[in-house]
C-alpha cells in the first residue's frame, strides 16, 4: 500500500510569529502518525521551517522553483538554493502559477527536471478549470499536463515525484470534487502512467488538492487512488491540518 502524504500549501500567508505557533503545533501533533507530512511556506520562511522542523517527522518544501541553475534571473530561486534550506519537496505547476504567471506545460516540465537534479521531490500539480470540465475536457487537460513532464523527463522520473490533482474550480472556492469525481480522475492518471510503466503507476502517489477539510477528508482519502492531500486553507489552522493528517493515518 502506498504511504499517504499530506502536504500543506501556505500560499502567500504567514508571519514569523504566526508560523512559530503553527509549526510548533504541527510538530507536536504528528508524533505516532504513519503518514508523511510536509509544509510549504513562502520562500522567506524556509529558514524558520528548517530551524523548527529539523529532526522531526515533518518535512518542508517550497511553492515554486526556477528552471535555471543560476544566473541573471532577478527574484528567481533555484532548486539548489532550496536544497540548501533542507527542502524535501517543491510544488511545480500549481494552477495559480499557470493561470496568473503564464507557466506553460513546457516550463513546468523544465522546473520539474530542475527540482529533481537538485535532489528534490517535485509535486506536479495538474487540473482543469470549470469551463474545461463542463466541456468534457478533464482528461485531455490533465493528460496534456502530465505527458509534458513524461516526455521531457521520462516515465521513471515519476518514481521520485508526486502528482497532485487540483481541480481549479475547487481551489479556495469551498466547492470540493465529490469523492467519486476525485477517484475518477486519479484512476485516469494512474492508468495513463500504467500504460507506459505499470511499476511506476503502482508506486506513484497521487494527492487530491481542492478544498480538503477535516469534514470531507475521510471520504476523499478512502478512495483507492487518492494517496493523500495537498491542503490549502486548512493547512493554516493547526487543528484542522492535524485532523486531516490523522485521517490520512
Amino acid at each position: 500500500m502506498r504511504k499517504k502524504l499530506v502536504a500543506g500549501n501556505w500560499k502567500m500567508h504567514g508571519s514569523l510569529a504566526q508560523n512559530a505557533m503553527l509549526l510548533d503545533a504541527i510538530k507536536a501533533g504528528v508524533d505516532g502518525l504513519g503518514c508523511d507530512v510536509a509544509v510549504c511556506p513562502p520562500y522567506p520562511y524556509l529558514a524558520q521551517a528548517q530551524s523548527t522542523l529539523s529532526g522531526t517527522a515533518v518535512a518542508w518544501g517550497a511553492q515554486s522553483v526556477s528552471e535555471h541553475v543560476d544566473g541573471a534571473f532577478t527574484a528567481e530561486v533555484s532548486a539548489t538554493m532550496l536544497a540548501d534550506f533542507g527542502c524535501r519537496y517543491v510544488l511545480v505547476g500549481h494552477s495559480e502559477r499557470r493561470a496568473m504567471y503564464g507557466e506553460t506545460d513546457v516550463l513546468v516540465a523544465a522546473k520539474f527536471a530542475a527540482a529533481q537534479r537538485a535532489g528534490l521531490l517535485p509535486i506536479l500539480c495538474v487540473g482543469e478549470t470549470l469551463a474545461e470540465r463542463e466541456a468534457g475536457m478533464t482528461d485531455l487537460v490533465v493528460f496534456r499536463q502530465l505527458d509534458a513532464v513524461v516526455e521531457a523527463c521520462g516515465i521513471q522520473a515519476l518514481r521520485e515525484a508526486v502528482v497532485a490533482y487540483e481541480p481549479v474550480w475547487a481551489i479556495g472556492t469551498g466547492v470540493t470534487a465529490s469523492p467519486a469525481q476525485a477517484q475518477e480522475v486519479h484512476a485516469a492518471i494512474r492508468s495513463r502512467v500504467a500504460a507506459v510503466d505499470g511499476g511506476v503507476a503502482g508506486v506513484l502517489r497521487i494527492l487530491y488538492g481542492g478544498s480538503v477539510k477535516p469534514q470531507n477528508a475521510e471520504e476523499l482519502f478512502g478512495q483507492c487512488d487518492v494517496d493523500g492531500g495537498l491542503i490549502g486553507g486548512a493547512a493554516l489552522v493547526a487543528e484542522d491540518f492535524l485532523a486531516i493528517c490523522r485521517v490520512a493515518n
